[in-house]
This record gives structure tokens, sequence and C-alpha cells, in this order.
């Protein structure tokens, strides 16, 4: 018998007001898997990860994580059962310090152990965080807006990944970065999955993303289109690319 998914996602329905923007949308997540979320810009897929994160509350559907249902769960009680998001556009503290911008993912490490454990669990997060990115080591004293675009994702990844999280998301990592910049942040990723971090990536671009997940789901209008093995992915491109438009461009906003 497989065992249960770290994720489950059961036939969600969610959007704004009125728009609906899922519409009974099913996805699971494995301990240890990376999975691609693919769309076109507007398919649904930052609405996803922000479901999944508790920022938009579902009108139907269910959510599990770990074996418990969690649709019901405030926003900020995810980040304490394991579950990060680091967002499209960054959403950094660019008046706070770098150090003070990743204690601030800490914080559900707090949550989670409490005490002593909890403060050498955020020293040991936070080495590990300036040791896979050394400049913000050594600038973390340095504010926010004083990094460039690429150093600000890089502090993004590093908040969401000081908390030790179960789960990491990354909505758009390479939005608005140069091309040799966002290879770094794959490099990253890389290295995560290497680790055995549970990853999900949301791109608009998909060769990138499928050369580095395990599974891949293609949105469409709020709609799982197709869902494969990332390798049938790979060799159909360019079936995705003429019937879903995501090819592999770099750039765009989604809803």
């Amino acid at each position: 018998m497989a065992p249960a998914p770290l994720l489950l996602i059961d036939r969600i329905e969610a959007g704004y007001g009125s728009t609906r923007v899922l519409k009974g949308l099913s996805l699971e997540v494995a301990k240890g898997q990376a999975v691609a979320v693919l769309g076109a810009n507007g398919a649904g897929k930052s609405t996803l990860m922000k479901t999944i994160a508790g920022l938009v509350r579902p009108s139907a559907g269910r959510i599990e994580f770990a074996g418990e249902d969690i649709t019901e769960t405030e926003a900020n009680e995810r980040p304490a059962l394991g579950i990060a998001l680091a967002p499209e556009g960054r959403e950094i503290f660019s008046s706070l310090s770098i150090e003070e911008n990743l204690r601030i993912g800490a914080t559900a490490l707090r949550r989670r152990f409490g005490g002593s454990e909890a403060k050498s669990r955020i020293a040991e997060g936070l080495e590990r965080v300036y040791a896979m990115f050394p400049v913000l080591g050594e600038r973390r004293h340095n504010r926010g807006s004083d990094l460039s675009g690429g150093q600000q994702q890089m502090l993004a990844i590093g908040r969401a990944l000081v908390g030790q999280p179960k789960l990491l998301m990354f909505d758009e990592p390479c939005l608005g970065l140069a091309p040799k910049v966002g290879n770094e942040v794959y490099e990253v990723l890389h290295r995560l999955r290497a680790e055995g971090q549970s990853l999900i990536v949301v791109e608009e671009s998909s060769r990138r993303a499928l050369d580095f997940v395990d599974r891949a789901c293609v949105i469409k209008l709020g709609e799982k289109a197709i869902e494969d093995d990332a390798e049938a992915m790979r060799g159909e491109e360019i079936l995705l690319e003429a019937y879903f438009g995501i090819g592999d461009s770099n750039g765009g906003e989604e809803g």
C-alpha cells in the first residue's frame, strides 16, 4: 500500500469575491517529491499556491497536509505545520535588515518547538541560509532595499527555508531575473531537492521546470489539463506550447 501523500488537494474551488479561479482542481505531492505547476498567464497558478498557504480560503474541496485536514486552518498557523511559500514578487521587508527578514521566517520554529530547541534551530537555520547564500551572510546587517533583484530573491528563498518547512513552495522564482541569476536560483533548488526537500515550483516557462521536477501539472483556466511524470511531459513540450501557451518565456504576472 502506497504511503499517504504529504499534500493532498481534493477538488478545490477558490477565487476572489464572485470570481471563481480554481474549478475543482486536485493534486498530490509525495514526501521528498518535486512538482511543477505550469500554465499560461492567468491560469490560476498563484491562486493555487495562496490557497495551499491559507491566504485564499477555498469555497469547496479539501486540503490535507501530513494526514491532517487543514482546509479551514488559518494562514498564520500553516508555517508551524511545515508549509512555506516564497511568493511571486519576493515581498521582502525592505526597511528591515537581511537577518531581521530571515528571523521573520523563523517564527514558525518558535511555534513548532518552543524554548531552547527553537533557539538552537533558528541559529542552525540562519547558518544554513548564509552557507547557501554567502552574500546574505556578508551583508546580514544591510537593509533588504540595499539588495539587487537576484539577491532579494535569495532572501525570499532563505526566509522560507529558515523555518525548516516540510513543504517549500516557489511562485515564479525567476520572474524578472536575468538568465544567469535564474540559473543560480535553480542551482539552489537542485540542492534542496537532492537533500530530500518536498517542493512545488510554479512556472510559466516549462523547459527549466521540467528538467528539474519529478512530476508536473498543467493548469488551464483553473482546471487541471494534464498531469504526468516530468520525463513524459518533456517529450510533449511542443504539444504543451501549442495547446496551452506555456513556452520558454521568462515574464508575466499571474492571477
